[in-house]
């Protein structure tokens, strides 16, 4: 682990976003994203990792034919993202770092089904373009970035004001059950409201 550099964190961040695909474990890797990028943004050198799992050795036998499978797809991913638009190393990462943090939130706080997806891929194409220096996708990401919270945050405060209007309801009922009413009018009129 001592040998890990500067694209350690396009990696880990890479197969976590990746992990954080799958609809279960998207919570968890989610919380494991915010650790890298907290990193980045405090400005260390590489990813620091625990004693326990910085000792802990990898089953070569299952990685190798991970990697066996996986290239084709590096490959084509070669001919797409390459090296565009330098952009200074510590301000990219800071940014990096703080733009995975505020879509990891989203992996972690919002409880709807397949939400996590968009978030979750957005973060590897960050991880891709930062792992590659590639300006013009991090550019790309960053907008998307800006898409996906706008359209999330617009997503929370309808699920809030359909959650506000659906209690006023339940209250407003419980309250006609306890006054009588001489005109079914207006209770009709007060429900509706």
């Amino acid at each position: 682990m001592h040998s890990l550099h500067k694209s350690s964190f396009g990696i880990i961040m890479l197969l976590l976003a990746l992990v954080a695909i799958a609809p279960g474990a998207s919570i968890v890797a989610g919380l494991l994203l915010m650790i890298p990028a907290f990193q980045m943004i405090a400005g260390n050198p590489a990813p620091v990792f625990p004693r326990r799992i910085a000792t802990r050795s990898l089953p070569t036998r299952h990685l190798a034919a991970v990697v066996q499978r996986s290239i084709p797809v590096l490959r084509y991913l070669e001919k797409v993202v390459h090296p565009r638009w330098h952009t200074p190393l510590k301000t990219t990462k800071r940014l990096v770092g703080t733009v995975v943090v505020i879509l990891s939130t989203t992996l972690v706080f919002i409880p709807i089904p397949l939400s996590n997806v968009v978030p979750a891929l957005v973060i590897a194409l960050i991880s891709l373009a930062y792992l590659e220096e590639d300006g013009v996708l991090l550019s790309i990401t960053l907008l998307a970035t800006v898409i996906v919270m706008t359209v999330t945050t617009m997503g929370v405060a309808v699920q809030s004001l359909s959650m506000q209007r659906r209690s006023r309801r339940i209250m407003l009922l419980r309250f006609l059950k306890l006054v009588p009413f001489t005109s079914r009018r207006v209770s009709v009129l007060l429900i509706e409201l």
